[in-house]
């Protein structure tokens, strides 16, 4: 799955162009022109933050310090043209993972994306466990009682989708937009199929995923180990 980053700045020629660049490299971007902007576009879908600190409105280290205090800790990098040592530090004392001064290298934002995220992807746990059920996102298996269970590849995608951001209601065009993306003529009942196959398959553990009606679904396990 893509990787998706959020870009927050008030001048469109750096949007754009980071927005280009990084797309070129195989992330998902979305923009926004201010952090009040970013406020309402953030979700548990989005990997990185690049954040300007001098904004109208709300500043970036403002943002990154309400997020902080949210207990949301998604990488931020810092974009700004602030380059003192007091700048740097306060960029960090709010909860930022970098600080790039602009202006800047392309290469050297990418760069720095990439290890940033590299590095959360090396603490991220590479298996889900809960009673008699192992789901391994490497190897793509589900394990039931020992035995495994035949997922389609489509399949796997949707339950590993609803195991990453579970505990929360994932409604069903997110599913779409996630993967079945390149298919335009994809509607919300191929998710519903999906998802009854799945818990047809996984027996009683069918319980976990729970249908929330009118929203979309929900993996919510009580216990669980990681």
């Amino acid at each position: 799955m893509r990787q998706k980053i959020l870009i927050v700045d008030d001048e469109p020629v750096i949007r754009e162009v980071l927005e280009f660049n990084l797309k070129s490299e195989g992330f998902d971007v979305a923009g926004a022109e201010s952090a009040e902007e970013a406020m309402g576009k953030l979700n548990a879908d989005y990997a990185l933050i690049l954040l300007d600190v001098m904004m109208g409105g709300m500043s970036g280290y403002r943002f990154a310090e309400i997020l902080r205090n949210q207990n949301n800790q998604i990488p931020i990098i810092f974009l700004t043209a602030k380059d003192t040592e007091n700048d740097m530090l306060t960029g960090f004392s709010v909860g930022g993972d970098d600080y790039i001064s602009k202006p800047f290298s392309i290469k050297e934002v990418i760069a720095r994306v990439k290890a940033i995220l590299k590095r959360r992807q090396a603490t991220e746990p590479d298996r889900f466990v809960f009673e008699n059920l192992t789901v391994d996102f490497n190897l793509k298996t589900v394990m039931l009682r020992n035995e495994k269970v035949e997922l389609t590849k489509t399949e796997f995608k949707v339950l590993d989708f609803l195991i990453r951001h579970r505990n929360r209601v994932v409604p069903r065009h997110e599913f779409i937009d996630e993967i079945w993306k390149d298919y335009p003529y994809i509607t919300e009942r191929t998710v519903d199929v999906h998802i009854t196959r799945i818990r047809k398959k996984m027996g009683d553990y069918a319980r976990l995923i729970s249908n929330t009606s009118g929203f979309g679904y929900r993996f919510n396990p009580q216990g669980t180990q990681m």
